[in-house]
């Protein structure tokens, strides 16, 4: 079957708009859908670029790991791209019936395409890897990214009593006590800087860190709150999610031997497709319920190769539509 579709060919370049062919559901828990929303996240990028862990390397491809589509029977549904199917960044394509829940039929479907996958990381990191209790404290490194800001949103909702967000760009950190975090620390290079304002956001007496920077920042803000903290006895659970400012950390022996510092990922094989999935439903009712918000940035699909080069707006997340 012949559609059209955002087709990767070359990994240092841009999808392109153009034909492409979809091949039939090869079973019955396959199913074709037409693509209503697709979100353009940071994860879809990577992995058309050949950059992410997951990536195998084939070409051409289809990119998207998640979206909105209408079924045959013309129900409406969110679903999980599976790895090995064409992407949903197209006009159609097939899903496994498995990795989808049904939407109401007036859901917005493009503040569900928008939200899910940053919202997913935050929801099952403290709702299935480190379950939070009513009341802990919750450190977000890199809040002022979209998943970030979304971190924020999560972490209060789910009964965090106190949230700090960390990040660089202060303008986006002026705004995060607007969506639930209770102090910021604006994050530089100076790592005596960074332990002065982590000491005095609190920080150091966290409950649990999502860390979406890695790299620099997290060795540094590590070796920081341990120093910093008032009980080292006292549980920190490090979970790492992102990886924004490098793929490695130089992280002292000691850190892990004069603390109670539990350090975990939190992603595609740290966690099992079937645990996304539980979550799936009351993850969208949230969402669909406004109790978490989003700013979403409509494209059309026929404009991919602009959309994908386009700056992204902060705090806006693009997602494309037929």
């Amino acid at each position: 079957m012949e559609i059209r579709a955002a087709v990767v060919s070359s990994f240092d370049k841009p999808p392109r708009y153009e034909p492409f062919d979809l091949p039939a559901p090869s079973d019955e828990d396959q199913a074709l859908v037409d693509v209503l929303a697709v979100g353009l996240h940071p994860r879809v990028r990577t992995g058309a670029s050949g950059s992410h862990y997951t990536s195998t390397g084939k070409l051409p491809m289809v990119p998207g790991v998640d979206g909105v589509g209408r079924g045959e029977d013309g129900r409406l549904l969110y679903f999980v791209a599976d790895d090995d199917v064409v992407g949903p960044m197209a006009t159609r394509t097939v899903i496994d019936r498995r990795r989808s829940v049904p939407l109401p039929d007036d859901a917005d479907v493009v503040k569900i395409a928008a939200a899910m996958n940053p919202a997913m990381s935050s929801w099952v990191a403290l709702r299935r890897r480190v379950p939070i209790e009513t009341g802990q404290s919750v450190l977000i490194l890199g809040a002022t990214g979209n998943a970030g800001q979304m971190a924020v949103q999560v972490a209060k909702r789910l009964g965090a009593g106190r949230v700090v967000g960390a990040g660089r760009d202060r303008a986006r950190l002026a705004a995060l006590p607007g969506i639930g975090a209770d102090a910021t620390v604006a994050l530089t290079d100076d790592a005596d800087a960074t332990a002065a304002a982590l000491a005095a956001a609190a920080a150091a007496e966290v409950d649990l860190v999502l860390d979406y920077l890695w790299g620099r920042p997290a060795g540094d803000a590590i070796m920081a709150l341990l120093r910093a903290r008032a009980d080292r006895g006292r549980a920190l659970n490090w979970i790492q999610i992102g990886a924004v400012a490098g793929p490695t950390i130089e992280l002292p022996s000691v850190a892990l031997r004069s603390a109670n510092l539990r350090l975990q990922g939190n992603g595609q094989g740290a966690v099992s497709t079937r645990t996304y999935l539980e979550e799936l439903p009351a993850l969208v009712e949230e969402i669909e319920s406004g109790g978490l918000a989003v700013t979403a940035r409509p494209v059309p699909l026929a404009e991919v190769e602009t959309a994908w080069t386009a700056p992204e707006a902060p705090g806006v997340r693009t997602v494309l539509v037929p």
